[in-house]
């Protein structure tokens, strides 16, 4: 992009009306988030528990069982299953392995039953492995064994074949006293029917939110409620649901939105529809798993009732807020203001400036805030800090540059000249370089990513003042990356019509699109020659 010298007031009151709009709506989309919403409370009888918890115990930083060497501590499972004991009377286990065959021991020591899984993956040997630590762990303990699970979702993800795995079941079977089963989420239970019987009873995952089509929050238990049904009715064996629950953030799915209100929602209403119609039941999970981010994206590390600090995610009575406190996000949009105007007074801009300047300050300080909270969920590594945290840094230059009188007619600490002609520029090219590829990687591979809405908002004020006052000419590069932008986000939301993210994301991507395909005037050019000169 070319940045000549346009009418400076027209992009200053351009500059000035969009981040004053923006901050309002940042203002009352946060503030709606901190009213308490009222749900139906889960009152459990007295000493009543939670039936049964999926636990893992890698929830502290660099814990993950895609680690081979990862070794847990027989004082951290402890600690994590006495944090658990108040809340459930059994606890599920994927695996026999990095220490969880400890389980069995110290949760006969708190009171808690186990649900018993033994992994099985594509390796022979480790599966033979696994399967031989499992019996031996449920014939040495089998007061405390509900049940021996063997192998969890292996014919989802194509593993082993299913003459294979009855082969691992039947051979369970006659090896232990314990009740055998295997797990898999409900499609495939119908599509293995056979499999039915060499196993003691049925355990099926159901997730709304993971669904083909996804659940919405308010239908989920319903749901959960046909799907068991038509499993029961079908086999005429015992149901186990081992797995069910509901992400507290991420990404939304169609009508399934991942929030702390709905989490809470979908527990409470479940948790009391299964104790009133007596379903056995797991929920997962018990302490949120930051590794499975790796796996699923940022959903997959918000499923557990603890955070985790093994602190509640939410409470099982009384109302509940997405969001508890705007401590920080007030603190973050004085810090923009402050940099903003006191930058803005060294550089002596005219009144009007410094109002645009600090108000475009709180837009930057509160949606750095926001992309900084949302890279804490999000992030994986290194990499992820270091490019998307490059693009919100870009960002926050422009605005600031820009609030600052990068355009004004005194020197810009000494640089004005390469300052205008290369380094903003450069930061307009590649934020619309990486918002095209974000729009592409959403259109071709959405399932894991999320939305990153604060990431392209954040420079988007300063991106369209600079564009619609006539600041900047468009090229061909710029242009295309426009339409790269606005097609891929147009058909991000035809796939998911239903999802208000998808809506959204559309709307962004239009609007960042167009700031790409604004051409100068030549009135405009005129009025930037004259400025120029003078």
């Amino acid at each position: 992009m070319k940045t000549p010298h346009p009418s400076a007031s027209r992009f200053q009151q351009l500059f000035l009306l969009l981040h004053l709009l923006a901050c309002l709506g940042l203002w009352l989309t946060v503030g709606l988030q901190t009213r308490p919403q009222a749900l139906p409370d889960l009152h459990l009888a007295e000493g009543e528990k939670l039936a049964c918890v999926s636990y893992a115990p890698y929830h502290l930083p660099g814990q993950t069982p895609l680690d081979p060497d990862t070794r847990i501590s027989r004082e951290q499972i402890a600690s994590d299953l006495a944090a658990l004991a108040p809340l459930t009377r059994c606890i599920r286990i994927y695996a026999v392995n990095q220490g969880l065959e400890l389980v069995p021991e110290i949760a006969a020591q708190l009171g808690l039953k186990v649900l018993l899984g033994a992994w099985i993956g594509h390796d022979p040997a480790l599966n033979r492995q696994e399967l031989e630590t499992a019996i031996q762990l449920a014939n040495r303990h089998p007061k405390v064994i509900r049940g021996l699970i063997v192998g969890n979702e292996v014919l989802l993800r194509r593993e082993q074949s299913e003459a294979a795995l009855k082969a691992l079941l039947d051979e369970a079977r006659s090896r232990v006293q314990v009740p055998v089963t295997y797990a898999d989420v409900w499609e495939f239970w119908l599509r293995h029917p056979s499999l039915a019987d060499s196993v003691d009873f049925i355990t099926v995952h159901i997730l709304p939110y993971w669904e083909d089509e996804p659940v919405a929050v308010d239908q989920a238990v319903s749901h959960v409620g046909q799907v068991r049904q038509q499993l029961l009715e079908h086999y005429g064996k015992p149901v186990l649901i081992g797995e069910t629950g509901w992400p507290s953030q991420g990404r939304q799915r169609e009508a399934a939105r991942p929030g702390k209100v709905e989490q809470a929602r979908y527990i409470r209403s479940f948790v009391h529809e299964a104790h009133r119609r007596d379903w056995d039941y797991n929920l997962i999970e018990a302490i949120d798993q930051p590794w499975k981010r790796h796996l699923e994206g940022t959903v997959g590390g918000y499923w557990g009732i603890l955070d985790t600090d093994l602190h509640a995610n939410f409470p099982f009575q009384g109302p509940v807020a997405q969001r508890n406190s705007l401590t920080a996000l007030v603190l973050a949009s004085a810090g923009g203001l402050m940099l903003f105007g006191l930058l803005a007074l060294i550089r002596k801009r005219p009144r009007q400036d410094l109002v645009a300047a600090a108000i475009a300050g709180v837009w930057t300080g509160s949606a750095s805030w926001l992309a900084w909270e949302h890279g804490l969920m999000a992030y994986r590594n290194s990499w992820e800090w270091s490019v998307l945290g490059g693009i919100a840094l870009a960002g926050g230059l422009l605005a600031l540059a820009h609030a600052a009188g990068a355009r004004a007619r005194q020197p810009f600490m000494m640089a004005d000249a390469t300052i205008q002609a290369r380094i903003l520029p450069g930061l307009r090219s590649g934020i619309l370089f990486a918002a095209a590829t974000a729009s592409l990687l959403l259109l071709a591979d959405p399932r894991y990513r999320d939305f990153p809405y604060w990431l392209y908002l954040l420079p988007l004020p300063t991106l369209a003042a600079l564009a619609w006052s006539g600041t900047v000419q468009t090229g061909r590069e710029e242009g295309i990356l426009a339409v790269v932008i606005m097609l891929c986000g147009l058909g991000r939301w035809l796939m998911e019509p239903g999802n208000p993210e998808a809506q959204a994301w559309a709307m962004l991507c239009l609007l960042l699109g167009l700031t790409g395909l604004v051409r100068i005037s030549k009135a405009s050019k005129t009025a930037g020659a004259e400025a120029s000169k003078q």
